[in-house]
């Protein structure tokens, strides 16, 4: 190996390193705020991959369809729900109508847009914000009336999401590969290495939604009462901030995350109905060694996973997984050693 080789497979790391910096980010807003460890994460960006993809050919994604279904189920879940508190039919309603209104519009815009095939920027926007939908609704189907069981019972349901979603992109987008087109095809000459524009878009990308993430968390009023559901969920429900309310908004950032990773990650490998749960998986191994808590250590921990990645591509192409995932047994090994050892119920 020369210079030259190990300064291609550098920016090939960095490159899928971004894109796992992202998720890690995601896996640790989630965990943060909710407790749970968000398995799925990788389904939103098979999701966000694929739906470009049929946008692009002039269908209607079945993003839409299974977007409908899920707005149906989590509005009879709210409406039946409401209507138990003795709220009353109307206010049970205007509950549900507000849960499902911007998905249920967002899937009828896509499927009339779709047989249009507007510009890729329009096709773009409209992925992001159907599978950032998917987020508040999953939340309400599966985790709100959980939200105060233990993590080991919200990781069980977390597992069965994963498989859900899983199955239903199956059905809904058939098992044939999809490979975007890219955003930018230009190609950069640095000395005796090439950059292409996607890796280019890639980086800067991740690097804005870090900027924007963190201007969220500092700045606004909504970013604040995620932090302080974050740091104490009992203190911030006595405060008036609603934790279904928080979940619901945390799983929309995921999800948006997720989108837009799929969205940058599609022009550079064929994305299939599975392939969401290793690249999510690599992202939760950027999370774990941040320690579930830190959003520095787990962007630095996925630019090191993105290079330990493309190195062992180079040596070791048929166990790359196997040498990226056996990265998070010293991570665990030193996190117990070092971390006070407390009650799994505390």
């Amino acid at each position: 190996m020369d210079f030259t080789i190990a300064s291609i497979l550098v920016v090939d790391g960095i490159t899928n390193g971004a894109i796992y910096a992202l998720l890690g980010l995601a896996i640790v807003l989630v965990f943060a705020v909710t407790r749970i460890i968000f398995v799925p994460q990788g389904e939103f960006v098979a999701y966000g991959a694929l739906t470009l993809a049929l946008l692009q050919t002039g269908q209607v994604p079945g993003t839409v369809w299974l977007l409908l279904c899920l707005a149906a189920v989590a509005a009879a879940m709210e409406l039946f729900t409401t209507w138990r508190q003795g709220r009353g039919v109307a206010a049970a309603f205007k509950s549900a109508l507000r849960l499902v209104a911007l998905p249920v519009s967002l899937a009828f815009i896509t499927a009339w847009a779709a047989p249009h095939q507007f510009p890729m920027g329009v096709q773009a926007v409209l992925t992001v914000g159907l599978v950032a939908s998917f987020g508040p609704l999953i939340y309400r189907v599966a985790f709100q009336s959980l939200a105060d069981a233990s993590t080991l019972v919200l990781l069980i349901v977390s597992v069965g999401v994963h498989f859900a979603m899983t199955g239903l992109a199956l059905l809904f987008f058939g098992a044939e590969g999809f490979r975007n087109p890219s955003f930018w095809d230009a190609r950069l000459a640095l000395g005796g290495l090439t950059i292409n524009g996607q890796a280019i878009i890639i980086a800067a990308a991740t690097i804005a939604l870090m900027v924007l993430l963190w201007l969220f968390f500092e700045r606004s009023v909504y970013g604040k009462a995620l932090r302080a559901t974050a740091i104490n969920r009992v203190g911030a429900r006595l405060m008036g901030i609603s934790s279904h309310a928080a979940g619901q908004m945390t799983l929309a950032m995921a999800g948006l995350i997720g989108a837009l990773s799929g969205l940058l990650i599609g022009p550079t490998t064929t994305i299939f109905y599975d392939s969401g749960f290793l690249i999510g998986l690599k992202g939760f191994v950027a999370a774990v060694i941040g320690g579930l808590a830190s959003y520095p250590a787990a962007a630095v921990g996925a630019l090191f996973v993105g290079i330990v990645e493309a190195f062992a591509s180079f040596w070791v192409s048929a166990f790359k997984e196997v040498v990226v995932f056996t990265l998070i047994i010293p991570v665990l090994l030193w996190r117990s050693i070092t971390s006070p050892h407390s009650d799994e119920d505390h």
